[in-house]
């Protein structure tokens, strides 16, 4: 029970790594708000769905005020929702652009000035960010998708220091998964999969739940001297 007592809010929480960090979150005890514009895939005990579009800066101070009213704090925060919308650079249309920037890399700054601030009231909390093997390394076709994914380290290393002034131990990280075997990649032909696959020195794509696991280490006290860091979670696809 690593996050007994912690109430926690997971966007892009209705599916994929989000609804495993949902759930492996419930199980160690902290009530979770899956945050996602859809509906939640699963039932959960402590899990709590809620409707929310990130690009939305008055719809995530919403939540963040139902979140108070109801809880009355936020212990961690894990800024998972994402979109890609691939193409070669020249093909990468002005709303594939804005779409992708709006909901993985605005989106996560909308809900962060919100609970970032509050956590250094608090005094202490874990942020959590999701970026991506791409922002570390780049990708042909993912120019829109990697520039987000490397904004969000940016994003990281800033808060993890403005976050912690004033003796606030609020901390912020983010984790960099690589190929994870998610309802996007089932839709993938296999051949292409075993060649990711052969890309990692696992030999293998990861699974959701091992992105969890790594998000559960970081939302809980065992972390307590872990900030401003990028943990890559691929498998060792990038050495």
């Amino acid at each position: 029970m690593r996050l007994e007592g912690k109430v926690c809010v997971v966007t892009g929480g209705a599916n994929g790594i989000g609804a495993e960090m949902s759930k492996l979150f419930a199980k160690n005890g902290a009530k979770v708000i899956a945050a996602d514009m859809g509906d939640l895939t699963y039932a959960a005990e402590n899990v709590e769905g809620y409707k929310l579009n990130v690009t939305d800066p008055k719809g995530c101070e919403t939540l963040f005020n139902f979140v108070l009213e109801k809880y009355g704090k936020i212990d961690v925060l894990v800024n998972n929702a994402g979109i890609t919308r691939d193409a070669l650079t020249h093909k990468i249309t002005d709303d594939m652009w804005n779409m992708v920037i709006d909901v993985n890399l605005k989106g996560v700054f909308n809900l962060t000035k919100f609970v970032g601030p509050h956590m250094m009231t608090t005094g202490s909390g874990s942020i959590i960010n999701i970026s991506s093997v791409v922002g570390e390394f780049g990708n042909v076709g993912q120019a829109n998708y990697a520039a987000t994914k490397a904004g969000v380290i940016g994003l990281t290393k800033t808060w993890a220091k403005e976050f912690a002034r004033k003796g606030a131990a609020v901390r912020v990280n983010a984790i960099a998964p690589g190929y994870v075997m998610t309802d996007i990649l089932k839709t993938v032909p296999q051949d292409l999969l075993d060649k990711f696959a052969k890309k990692t020195m696992l030999g293998r794509l990861g699974q959701p739940e091992e992105v969890a696991k790594v998000a559960l280490f970081l939302a809980s006290d065992d972390a307590s001297y872990v900030t401003g860091h990028t943990l890559s979670t691929n498998g060792g696809m990038r050495l």
